[in-house]
């Protein structure tokens, strides 16, 4: 899952995929607004069949976040 992950950042954020680990900072290292946020949030919702409500959009900071959240979720990939 987190290659799959790594490359919707990259492709989303414009980043380079090599660079992006799980302590990858969305807004600090990738330099992430909240608009960039919503679209990628948008695209793993597509991708992984999961609903990411708006207020749990805060809580995911980095690239590590997310994947916790999804395996949370039952994303298993």
């Amino acid at each position: 899952m987190f290659e799959k992950v790594k490359q919707m950042i990259a492709e989303q954020l414009s980043a380079d995929e090599n660079s992006i680990t799980e302590e990858t900072s969305f807004k600090d290292d990738l330099g992430a607004d909240s608009l960039d946020l919503f679209q990628l949030v948008m695209a793993m919702e597509d991708e992984f069949k999961v609903e990411i409500p708006s207020e749990d959009l805060e809580k995911l900071n980095t690239v590590g976040d997310v994947m916790k959240y999804l395996k949370d979720k039952g994303v298993e990939e």
